[in-house]
């Protein structure tokens, strides 16, 4: 398993509008993830290592933008959702992190732990503090702070989450807002390392 070399794809911010969006020389750095040199993903951001021998990292994706009536697809990239990868069997696992939103906060991780701003889809909404733990079913930390859907809000909607480690806390902080930190308790809870490895 090796992640190949960066290369710079046009990009544009998903909340841009014709008169706000960036010029063409806006751009992601992507790279390719390779499991016995053959390309799984194409993956965006630094690495984060849970162990010796699982990593998280974020996956880019290419979107047909094309509307209904454009005669051809139209490619653009877009960061993905997270992915946990076992360095030895090459397995990768989708991270289905609660609440997530890449246009409102970037995940800060530590140990198992994903630290972040999600946003509720529910019809009352919110925004909330989320501590995820890889491998449990619910967040450690999901406490709402602050309204959400907000017309004029900052950019970026959430200061990036600042960790502790003795006690194990981590503060979270809107932009413009009061920061609150959280207690983390809990033992490590890790999906169980080379599971489903023949599942490649």
């Amino acid at each position: 398993m090796t992640l190949g070399p960066y290369h710079k794809v046009p990009y544009t911010q998903p909340d841009a509008t014709p008169d706000t969006k960036a010029d063409e020389t806006s751009s992601l750095k992507v790279r390719p993830l390779l499991v016995d040199d053959r390309q799984k993903e194409w993956t965006t951001g630094e690495i984060h290592d849970v162990t010796d021998r699982t990593f998280t990292v974020r996956r880019a994706l290419r979107l047909n933008d094309a509307l209904p009536n454009d005669a051809a697809p139209h490619w653009i990239w877009q960061p993905g959702p997270w992915l946990s990868v076992d360095r030895v069997t090459g397995h990768i696992t989708v991270l289905h992190l609660p609440d997530f939103d890449f246009t409102v906060s970037d995940v800060v991780w530590f140990r198992d732990y994903a630290a972040y701003c999600g946003i509720s889809t529910t019809s009352k909404g919110g925004l909330f503090a989320v501590v995820a733990q890889l491998g449990a079913r619910r967040p450690v930390v999901q406490k709402q702070i602050g309204k959400w859907p907000e017309a004029d809000h900052f950019i970026p909607v959430c200061q990036p989450a600042q960790w502790q480690r003795l006690p194990t806390r981590v503060t979270l902080k809107p932009t413009g807002g009061e920061a609150a930190t959280y207690d983390v308790v809990g033992t490590v809870s890790l999906l169980e390392e080379g599971e489903n490895s023949d599942d490649q």
